[in-house]
């Protein structure tokens, strides 16, 4: 391991190794952990790699665990990253008062308010920082890149799938807020991340870049009917409408009985991974 990257434990999963790692961010002002797993190759050719990102209260740990993806990763021979939600190390007035704004709770959103845009610029550090470090360390293959992930973790996904479709060939998400900017969850973080200006929130929401032009590869969602949380944050129906008005190409796929926990996200954990590889392994 070089000096950047801090083994935590790394463990034989699927003929791979699953690993956990920590390093000093620079955009997040401190330590960060990540996960990786990294699937048995044949010499040093370099794999394709697919980002993964969490929700609200979760960390690198939570799809690592829960996600069962390894195995059709293994298959497949695509790497997974799992980066934290958050900053944890270096603390900030109040960011533990709620569950759903500050730890645990970053929205993959660069912060220009005080205190957050200290250590809260998770979008640069997901496209960027760690981007480069585990793609250099790790011999992935950073031409054949994707990116998903699960509600707060979906909306990253989306938006920084549409803001740099350069760096990320697919994407897909698991019940995600689509329009922050209309729903609870979304207007709390941003009011407080990114200040009063509506219109500065626009460049995270999935549903306005869609709707300024910006564009990527099909989406795929899945979405359970039986998720509390989906008519007052998700709104699914509201991206629907917007990718349809504006050529977007997407599935939304809804299931009866799901709810928003990860016995929804590793049943159709699979058909993610595999929506991904039709594009990064074509």
């Amino acid at each position: 391991m070089s000096e950047a990257i801090k083994t935590i434990s790394e463990h034989a999963s699927f003929g791979g190794t699953q690993g956990y790692y920590e390093h000093t961010s620079q955009e997040c002002a401190g330590p960060m952990r990540f996960s990786v797993f990294v699937p048995k190759r044949a010499g040093t050719a370099a794999v394709p790699v697919l980002y993964y990102l969490a929700g609200l209260t979760c960390s690198e740990d939570t799809f690592t665990v829960k996600g069962g993806a390894q195995r059709v990763a293994s298959e497949l021979g695509i790497a997974l990253v799992m980066p934290d939600t958050s900053p944890r190390a270096v603390r900030y007035p109040g960011d533990d008062a709620s569950w759903d704004f500050g730890v645990g709770a970053g929205f993959y959103v660069d912060a220009t308010t005080e205190p957050w845009k200290k250590g809260y610029r998770m979008f640069s550090y997901v496209t960027e920082e760690l981007r480069a470090l585990v793609e250099g360390h790790f011999s992935l293959d950073g031409a054949r890149r994707g990116i998903f992930g699960h509600s707060m973790g979906g909306h990253g996904a989306l938006v920084a799938a549409l803001r740099r479709p350069d760096l990320y060939k697919t994407v897909s998400a698991f019940a995600p807020i689509t329009s922050p900017s209309r729903v609870p969850w979304g207007e709390k973080a941003f009011s407080n991340y990114l200040g009063a200006n509506k219109s500065d929130w626009h460049a995270y929401d999935a549903n306005e870049l869609i709707a300024s032009g910006k564009r990527q590869s099909e989406i795929l969602i899945d979405q359970g009917l039986s998720d509390k949380f989906l008519e007052r944050e998700l709104k699914p129906e509201i991206f629907e409408a917007t990718c349809k008005t504006h050529g977007q190409p997407l599935v939304v796929r809804r299931h009866e009985g799901y709810d928003h926990g990860y016995f929804f996200v590793s049943t159709f954990a699979e058909d993610h991974v595999r929506h991904h590889a039709k594009g990064l392994l074509a």
